[in-house]
């Protein structure tokens, strides 16, 4: 069984521009259009079982809209769950309502959420994310946070090693999940100060610029308990990240765990 932790689609509309706006940007093919149909069929290429939508809310007017969109998809998936895509919700750090926000969150079922400190325009260690990483943790809701690098802001990293180490020191939360292997691009860093710590890491984006011996090693020194399995499509490819996966030399047990069963475990799936 293969979960996708770590994926991206809009509205049919919306996609249509955003999509190209994104690939101007991070000046990178995308490997599908950005739309619901158009994950379907990259899945059923990978033989990808579950794929899981992180979306970012950029301003404070997007949440409700962001929320109905993530709805509709879980309306989808808990009817007919071999439909395969599970939507997280997401939050902005300005918002003065956020606890209200994170109640509705979870009372529509949502299992976690998104933030994305670049696009978002928040360092990551800011008061406003710490409480609601705190707030989330409380109502048993798992975060999910950019890390490091990101071409929308190329000269400033707003998540960097530092500020996570005190956010795990200040907030100590719970089930925290950094994505791009707990800091794009700055692998050194996470390797001497993040490695092994209580947070999840993603393999969403590394795959395409990582060799298979470092990311390996990585897993194995961290814990493959502690690992998920994710793309970031459609800026890589789901099948060919899949092919990557079959060359880490992972026991059986630990292949599980990142393909799948802690995915399972942080979005209470049987």
């Amino acid at each position: 069984m293969y979960i996708d932790f770590h994926t991206h689609i809009f509205p049919d509309k919306i996609a249509e521009k955003a999509i190209p706006k994104l690939a101007s940007t991070i000046q990178r093919e995308p490997s599908m259009d950005g739309t619901y149909s158009g994950l379907k069929k990259s899945m059923e290429e990978a033989a990808i079982d579950i794929s899981v939508v992180l979306p970012t809310v950029t301003n404070l007017h997007q949440f409700d809209g962001i929320l109905r969109f993530a709805d509709q998809i879980n309306e989808k998936f808990f009817e007919h769950p071999t439909q395969g895509i599970v939507s997280l919700a997401g939050i902005h750090p300005m918002a003065d309502n956020y606890a209200d926000q994170l109640r509705i969150i979870k009372e529509h079922g949502f299992a976690g959420l998104k933030i994305h400190p670049d696009y978002q325009g928040i360092f990551f260690n800011d008061i406003r994310y710490k409480r609601i990483i705190d707030k989330a943790a409380q109502l048993g809701l798992f975060v999910i946070t950019h890390t490091g690098y990101d071409p929308y802001s190329p000269d400033l990293v707003h998540c960097s090693v530092p500020m996570i180490l005190e956010v795990l020191r200040d907030v100590q939360p719970d089930n925290l999940v950094l994505a791009h292997m707990g800091n794009n691009f700055f692998y050194t860093d996470v390797e001497n100060y993040l490695l092994g710590s209580d947070v999840y890491l993603d393999t969403a984006y590394v795959i395409s610029h990582i060799v298979p011996e470092r990311l390996n090693a990585m897993i194995h020194k961290h814990g493959a308990d502690k690992v998920l399995f994710g793309s970031d499509t459609p800026w890589n490819t789901q099948s060919e990240d899949i092919r990557f996966l079959h060359e880490l030399d992972l026991t059986d047990e630990e292949f599980e765990l990142v393909s799948h069963k802690n995915a399972m475990k942080l979005l209470h799936l049987n």
